[in-house]
């Protein structure tokens, strides 16, 4: 589209500057430009990406009982990464039609400083249901399930403020700044360009400047 993904230094818009042309019956400058970025646009990588799904779909899919210290702690996110927490039940049709873009996400970015928590707040006698849905999607994600019957104490453990209606997600820092809250069905490209604008990454610098740049725009409007 311009010469340089981040806005800053752009010095020319190669798309833009092309439509006037011909808009205008004029010859387009510059054709041709080249494709930079990663080669995964290329046929070449195709086995790769196999591999990469064999391995993901090869492990395990668990689910753990969660208790208010794990979910306080979960919400402080001392790790280095950046944490996607999803709130879910098997019985909410909204959380069982988005799992799949969450789970998405995960094979997406993690490999990188990036991480996906689910949090079932079904009943613990109700376990077998979230891990046969989430073995469904083979859900690698870090899977809890709340520990206890007692929910109201456990989701206030997360947040106080939060009226625990789900599908509720929250996208954390490090240290516990939150970048992104939602209450009810995500908008999978929204939630991709938070991911990418705040994952913790000096190799992803142009990407992060990029999208942060976009966000700022449409704030501003």
């Amino acid at each position: 589209m311009d010469n340089n993904p981040r806005e800053a230094l752009v010095t020319t818009r190669d798309a833009r500057d092309a439509i006037d042309a011909l808009l205008a019956g004029r010859p387009v400058a510059v054709p041709k430009t080249p494709s930079v970025g990663c080669s995964t646009k290329w046929m070449y990588k195709e086995e790769g990406r196999k591999k990469e799904l064999e391995q993901i779909e090869s492990k395990p899919v668990t689910v753990d009982a969660v208790d208010a210290a794990a979910l306080q702690a979960l919400r402080k996110n001392a790790t280095n990464k950046l944490v996607l927490v999803n709130f879910w039940a098997t019985w909410c049709a909204p959380c069982v039609q988005e799992m799949p873009e969450i789970q998405t996400m995960y094979r997406m970015y993690g490999q990188r400083t990036f991480e996906v928590v689910t949090v079932s707040i079904n009943y613990p006698d109700e376990k077998a249901g979230a891990l046969a849905a989430l073995t469904k999607l083979h859900a690698t994600t870090r899977n809890f399930i709340l520990g206890s019957t007692d929910i109201y104490p456990l989701l206030a453990a997360f947040n106080s403020d939060w009226n625990a209606a789900v599908p509720y997600s929250m996208l954390i820092r490090p240290g516990g700044e939150v970048v992104y809250e939602h209450q009810g069905t995500i908008d999978p490209l929204e939630m991709r360009r938070r991911i990418i604008a705040s994952i913790p990454d000096d190799n992803y610098k142009g990407h992060q400047a990029y999208w942060q740049t976009k966000m700022e725009a449409e704030a501003k409007n």
